[in-house]
């Protein structure tokens, strides 16, 4: 596809500075733009590439300006970022044409209600009493159990397990090999045997959520584990049975969630991050990497880091006088002789 500076203009109601009938086909990172390709500036450690760049049109936020001339036309927009990921979804929309109909061999109980546009990829399993909205993709080699129900839009990506009784909302996207509904981690050991407590609940997953790539998604206990509308999930991900992630929660790789927690609306999680069961974590947390939340976060917006995690600013600090605890203990063994040596001096014979 090919759009001129002004037709992106008007597609993102930006302001051109520059030539108008530039055209691009391509897009590129700006620090490795050529000719005839569309680059953006959304963070100014990047600028240094704007005036190096053979990019063509970059995009760039409404209150930037150049200190020197640069070579590319420019767009003006409200967010270079948001605008740059808009067009990649226009792009990516003309470029993967998802299939249509049903592939063999695969197995589609009698009970199963299909709606239009679906496409079902070959040695898939659709089991009885499922229903799937229209201009669902369904992907080989997926398994999809007892009534279960998916929405309208959605995109199932080879590998998936979707197990009895879940429901996947409308305009979702599940990566390869994750699996949702998988028993949750419930067992009774008072006498040491261990002995397997039933899960009976479900999955819950509301519209627009996209679930990376061998994700796990436990099925409650009883009730629901639930995962509230616009969630991103990273790749390789565990969440607990009966944990419930609030709408617009990102969550990075690695990160695990325990039984029963609760995480507010909007929040970020870094990778790696531990969070353990039954607590309570409120809107607008952000959690930095590798951090080990033992307690719950109350405070709306709150930044924390470390492990067990605490409020970040404190934690830079304290970090600051970790790194120089080898130095603090000599300093204070050495001032622990000069005081053994003055009270041997100055105590009395």
């Amino acid at each position: 596809m090919k759009f001129t500076a002004k037709q992106l203009a008007q597609l993102l109601n930006g302001e051109i500075v520059g030539d108008e009938n530039v055209e691009v086909s391509g897009v590129a990172k700006i620090e490795e733009g050529k000719e005839g390709c569309l680059s953006f500036l959304g963070n100014l450690q990047y600028e240094k590439y704007i005036y190096q760049t053979h990019s063509s049109i970059v995009l760039v936020n409404k209150d930037y300006t150049p200190s020197k001339p640069v070579k590319p036309t420019l767009i003006k927009v409200e967010n270079a970022y948001k605008s740059f990921a808009h067009l990649l979804e226009i792009c990516s929309r003309e470029i993967e044409k998802h299939p249509v109909g049903i592939e063999y061999p695969s197995f589609i109980s009698h009970s199963v209600k299909i709606g239009k546009n679906v496409y079902v990829g070959a040695f898939s399993y659709l089991s009885s009493n499922v229903n799937i909205g229209s201009n669902v993709k369904i992907y080989p080699n997926v398994f999809i159990g007892e009534n279960v129900t998916i929405g309208e839009n959605t995109i199932i990506y080879s590998g998936v397990r979707i197990y009895k009784n879940c429901v996947i909302g409308s305009n979702c996207i599940i990566h390869s090999n994750s699996v949702i509904g998988a028993d949750g981690f419930g067992f009774a050991s008072a006498d040491h045997s261990n002995t397997k407590i039933p899960q009976i609940g479900n999955v819950v997953v509301e519209d627009f959520v996209e679930i990376g790539a061998n994700c796990t998604i436990d099925r409650a206990t009883m009730g629901s584990t639930i995962i509230r509308k616009h969630v991103k999930l990273d790749n390789l991900i565990q969440v607990a049975h009966n944990v419930e992630i609030g709408e617009g929660t990102v969550i990075a790789s690695q990160s695990g969630i325990s039984g029963s927690t609760k995480i507010g609306k909007n929040c970020m999680i870094g990778g790696q991050v531990g969070i353990a069961g039954h607590l309570i974590i409120a809107d607008e947390v952000k959690i930095a990497a590798q951090s080990g939340i033992g307690s719950n976060i109350t405070q709306k917006g709150e930044i924390i880091q470390g492990s067990p995690a605490f409020n970040i600013k404190k934690y830079q600090k304290s970090y600051v006088h970790f790194k120089h605890l080898p130095e603090i203990i000599h300093q204070l063994e050495e001032l622990a002789k000069e005081v053994n040596e003055l009270k041997k001096i100055t105590s009395p014979r």
